[in-house]
């Protein structure tokens, strides 16, 4: 049965269409931004903060291109690698097995962020053991999503963006109430794009840990889909009516996308502001998730012992979040990528949904037991953050050929949108080739 669907005109109709951002932002905001964001802060006080904004700010393009191609394809991210130019082992695309190479270092990562999730339980629940909490985070998860519904995923993904924003935002009020407060001199002072010599490493470090990552990236073309804008769209017939109706969608999938990323950079700049107030004043930067028990204690000294479940509550739904997502997530792609290389069935609806199923199971085993084994979180999520920065290069490739290769001449976008999407590269590209030479 056709779903062809004519999008929405206005504003108001399109906000009731919005969905796929709302995973987005509940993936992304996660232990960067409680750890390494308010780290930053700690270490470099409120000079650094332009970075944090423009590095939310100027990723957004290479996501555009990712869900457009899913709305006028139709298809899942793994089946479009398969199908770029260039050369194959096997059954796969050179870039499906780069990106499988880097999962090793990726199921480090999220074992980490299962770790996060367990330590801030045991500290609201000190009777129940690190090791205990972690299990049981997994096995609640997986039971959440492995039925693959998408509606489930959104709305849970909705309730924790409220949650975290609020608690962090009304942690950030209630500082003004305090010797941390802040003020607009502070702040203007971290907007007037200087650095000093002694933080280049530091901010080059945050632009690309926090906004949206290569990982997030690939996961929107299937909550895109997911939610039905391909099917909307309806498939390519060459009519003008077919572009008329995959402009109407990318439009709504613009404002998806950008009110997704006003989110996370509120929450992200929250999270540096706090840091910055609280932490740096003293010259001591805590390490890793120790973080969250230093800036609990701040502001139970400073609001009173109430504050610390208040602060708890926000940790909480920040980490889980990425973890709820994840596993959704990547029961998607993981489930995709074998189906390309012919180890999984992945062709129909049917099979999709079994392999989901089985694959939210057996990916939140293997990084609680990843945690269990190696028991430290930072160290899980920094590896993995290497990966992370790897996969974005790739992400930079394949939003290249989507734009100048696969977009349909119909589509073809505005030329302020082209100018934004390669200050997008170009920004990119940069910063990585910065960090190939510190590594050097």
């Amino acid at each position: 049965m056709s779903r062809i669907l004519s999008p929405p005109s206005t504003f108001t109709g399109r906000l009731k269409y919005l969905g796929p951002g709302f995973i987005l932002s509940a993936a992304i905001v996660g232990s960067g931004e409680l750890i390494a964001t308010t780290a930053l802060g700690a270490k470099a006080g409120f000079i650094t903060f332009w970075v944090i904004i423009v590095s939310c700010l100027v990723k957004v393009a290479l996501q555009l291109e990712f869900g457009k191609n899913a709305i006028y394809t139709g298809t899942f991210m793994m089946h479009n690698f398969n199908q770029l130019p260039g050369r194959r082992w096997g059954r796969a695309h050179w870039s499906i097995w780069l990106w499988l190479s880097l999962q090793g270092l990726k199921l480090l990562q999220v074992g980490g962020i299962v770790g996060g999730v367990a330590i801030v339980l045991h500290m609201a629940w000190p009777a129940v053991s690190v090791n205990v909490w972690a299990i049981l985070a997994v096995l609640i998860t997986s039971f959440l999503v492995y039925r693959g519904h998408y509606g489930l995923v959104e709305k849970g993904s909705l309730v924790m963006i409220i949650l975290f924003t609020a608690v962090i935002l009304v942690s950030l009020i209630l500082l003004q109430g305090t010797r941390y407060a802040i003020h607009w001199e502070q702040i203007k002072s971290g907007l007037q794009f200087s650095l000093p010599t002694g933080l280049v490493a530091i901010a080059f470090g945050a632009f690309g840990i926090t906004g949206v990552g290569g990982d997030e990236i690939m996961y929107y073309n299937y909550w895109c889909i997911e939610k039905g804008y391909a099917a909307y769209t309806g498939p390519n017939d060459g009519t003008p009516a077919w572009a008329e109706r995959a402009k109407g969608w990318f439009n709504v999938m613009y404002l998806d996308a950008v009110l997704s990323m006003v989110v996370y950079t509120v929450v992200t700049a929250a999270f540096y502001l706090l840091g910055a107030a609280v932490l740096h004043r003293g010259g001591a930067v805590p390490e890793g998730y120790e973080m969250i028990n230093v800036l609990s204690r701040i502001f139970t000294e400073t609001l009173g012992p109430w504050a610390k479940n208040l602060f708890l509550v926000g940790a909480f739904f920040v980490l889980y979040s990425t973890l709820f997502t994840a596993t959704a997530s990547w029961a998607r792609v993981w489930g995709d990528a074998f189906g390309e290389l012919g180890w999984m069935k992945f062709d129909t609806a049917e099979n999709q949904r079994r392999s989901i199923a089985i694959l939210s199971w057996i990916l939140p085993a293997a990084w609680c037991i990843l945690y269990l084994f190696i028991q430290s979180p930072v160290l899980m999520v920094i590896l993995g953050g290497i990966a992370t920065s790897i996969l974005l290069l790739l992400i930079v490739y394949v939003s290249l050929v989507f734009r100048f290769k696969e977009l349909p001449a119909s589509l073809k976008p505005t030329l302020t949108y082209d100018i934004f999407f390669w200050v997008s590269v170009v920004s990119i590209l940069m910063v990585s080739a910065y960090g190939v030479i510190q590594i050097l």
